[in-house]
């Protein structure tokens, strides 16, 4: 099976002023889609991806998002660092998005419904190939995510344990390697 595409920062952000100018969810699958490419979601912690888990009692965001085994691939609890850009895109979600605090899920869908992980899938590669981007799909935002740590220097060990992988050969696999990364890496020598 063909790996999802990589998107590039340009692509991303023709991903995003398309979801913007023409969805009436704009800022709900804006945030859907930042959050698959910050955080590294895989599409079924999304759609399994509750307000209590974003935000303590406080209703303050968390630095850690605790994903209990229901809600991963695999049954294993897990993990997630939210990073400043990730803050961001919740911080503005929950400014924009009416009730958004008060839902079980975070993100729901027109009937006040938790997302079906395969209806979402399918809304992800519409979003994508609305916006002119062959070869996307819901899992480009994890693939990027994993891509760009890698690029940046960050252990193959380290990005495992970030996306929650328990073989690093499988982290291996999602990174995207290109030539711009080929030629840096000969210029260390």
């Amino acid at each position: 099976m063909k790996q999802a595409k990589v998107l590039t920062d340009k692509e991303l952000k023709r991903v995003i002023e398309y979801v913007d100018a023409v969805d009436r969810y704009a800022e709900r699958n804006r945030a859907m889609i930042l959050l698959t490419h910050y955080l590294g979601l895989r599409v079924s912690e999304l759609a399994n991806l509750r307000t209590d888990n974003v935000l303590n009692e406080h209703g303050e965001l968390n630095d850690v998002i605790y994903l209990n085994a229901e809600q991963t691939k695999g049954s294993k609890s897990r993990r997630v660092f939210v990073g400043k850009k990730a803050k961001a895109v919740l911080n503005r979600y929950f400014k924009h998005a009416t009730n958004a605090s008060k839902r079980t899920y975070l993100f729901s869908t027109q009937q006040s419904h938790k997302f079906n992980v395969n209806a979402l899938t399918q809304l992800f590669k519409r979003w994508y190939a609305r916006a002119g981007i062959v070869g996307a799909s819901s899992h480009s935002g994890r693939r990027g995510m994993i891509t760009k740590l890698a690029a940046s220097g960050v252990s193959v060990r380290v990005i495992a344990e970030i996306v929650g992988h328990a073989n690093i050969g499988t982290t291996q696999r999602y990174i995207d390697v290109n030539d711009e990364m080929m030629s840096n890496a000969v210029e260390l020598v």
